[in-house]
């Protein structure tokens, strides 16, 4: 995938000066979870592969910014392999916290019955690490136990939902990893969940609702919200509201139309408040060589109507604006950012997540840079190579913008034999703008990794 994008956002000249959504373009990711943490807003993902003709997904990964417009690549912190009953299909997550603890909902295919399963694996901090608890499934079912969705309600009580094309639900109990009763399946009418097809109605008969899969809840103003992928193939997101947790519901509307714009058939939603802003989270096949199997999240920002109702949502490539800015003057990881063309992510013990694959002409945009008034006096970065470097330019507002630094990278006698390398800036900076790192070397080979950088 790496050089079929880099290859094809060539045709464009820069990718990433006309867009910002999709989020991630290191890799491929589907059906965002979006949660708020301190400063902090997560985004729990899935991970289609390259070149894949299903949906063979093998982890999940997470992102997280604080500004809207440059995010941190946090990796996989749970795949398949840390659920011994799990072996395959690693589809739509969630993550919600409680007293301190992160409670990571997953589906898998179950090993117990050849069958999807919901899991939940637990860790300290919102990027983990996570541990499958139970050692079994929390909910064993059938095909339908897929794309669970957690939410905790004022009195504390916590739900569990999921399910296509029927929705399945259990209160939690207070440890969030078990559940008293048996799992029940909502009442799915057409006048809570709308009509599959359009129609002219027969009295008497029945219809099939317009959900599908992917259920999101959330409360607002006394009111209970169920957003979901729906239409069947293709999909779009549409909503549903209630005056309970579990129903009955009535039919709201359709949030986000299926059209060309995602290039996908699949759409997955998440909605979250942060800083005070709406935010709606889907999926596209947006990125190079993307597609129905190889899909990019991205966000919208929007308000919600006066009587509270969703508005109509459009996917952009613009996505959402900054709310705030990136301090150069501290360390910041290379797998920040805005941006990128080319280039991926890689996991170490030792390091944690840093960018790998890079190549000459690739390039990473950071975004709402504040230098403010007083330099930089220097530039540094954290850089390995194995073979014989290259150079890092550091570039403002563009690919081929003013050049801030120039960087020469050696070779350092390995790909992850890291060596931290200051040269003087070449100009001052002031106040705030977009920072490109332009890498430049000999065409074909792998040039360097890249861990973090800083401003002086």
């Amino acid at each position: 995938m790496k050089r079929t994008i880099s290859a094809i956002c060539g045709l464009f000249i820069t990718c990433g000066v006309w867009a910002d959504n999709p989020l991630v373009q290191t890799c491929y990711t589907t059906d965002p979870a979006p949660m708020v943490h301190g400063d902090r807003l997560y985004v729990y993902t899935g991970h289609d592969e390259n070149r894949a003709d299903f949906f063979w997904m093998q982890e999940w990964r997470v992102y997280s910014t604080d500004d809207m417009v440059n995010w941190t690549d946090h990796g996989s912190p749970l795949a398949i392999e840390d659920f011994e009953w799990g072996d395959d299909r690693a589809w739509a997550p969630q993550t919600m916290e409680r007293n301190g603890k992160f409670y990571f909902y997953v589906p898998l295919h179950s090993k117990l019955t050849g069958a999807m399963a919901i899991g939940v694996a637990v860790g300290d901090t919102p990027t983990g690490p996570f541990k499958d608890v139970l050692g079994h499934p929390l909910a064993d079912g059938n095909w339908a136990y897929i794309d669970p969705t957690v939410f905790i309600d004022d009195d504390g009580q916590a739900y569990l939902y999921w399910g296509n094309p029927e929705i399945y639900y259990v209160k939690l109990n207070d440890d969030m990893i078990s559940y008293d009763g048996e799992v029940k399946k909502m009442e799915m009418t057409t006048d809570g969940f709308g009509v599959g097809r359009m129609v002219e109605m027969e009295p008497g008969k029945e219809y099939r609702t317009t959900y599908t899969e992917g259920p999101w809840i959330q409360k607002r103003d006394g009111k209970y919200y169920m957003i979901y992928a729906a239409g069947g193939i293709p999909e779009h997101i549409a909503y549903s509201t209630s005056d309970s947790p579990t129903g009955p519901w009535k039919y709201g509307g359709v949030i986000m139309a299926q059209n060309d714009a995602t290039n996908s058939f699949t759409n997955h939603p998440g909605v979250v408040d942060y800083k005070g802003k709406s935010y709606f989270f889907y999926h596209t096949g947006n990125l190079p060589g993307g597609g129905g199997f190889a899909r990019s999240i991205a966000v919208e920002p929007f308000e919600y109507n006066a009587d509270g109702s969703f508005p109509t949502i459009e996917p952009t490539r613009e996505g959402a604006p900054a709310i705030g800015t990136l301090d150069p003057y501290r360390r910041v990881e290379a797998e920040t950012m805005a941006w990128s063309e080319g280039v991926a992510s890689e996991p170490n013990d030792k390091t944690g997540v840093y960018v790998s694959d890079i190549h000459n002409g690739d390039y990473i945009k950071v975004a709402n840079v504040n230098f403010m008034s007083g330099g930089p006096r220097s530039f540094g970065a954290s850089v390995a190579s194995a073979l014989r470097g290259g150079v890092m330019e550091v570039r403002m507002d563009s690919v081929d913008g003013p050049l801030v630094a120039e960087l020469e990278v050696p070779g350092t006698g390995g790909w992850e034999n890291w060596r931290y390398i200051e040269v003087p800036a070449k100009m001052e900076v002031p106040g705030v703008h977009d920072i490109y790192f332009v890498m430049k070397g000999r065409k074909g080979p792998k040039l360097f990794n890249f861990d973090y950088w800083q401003f002086k």
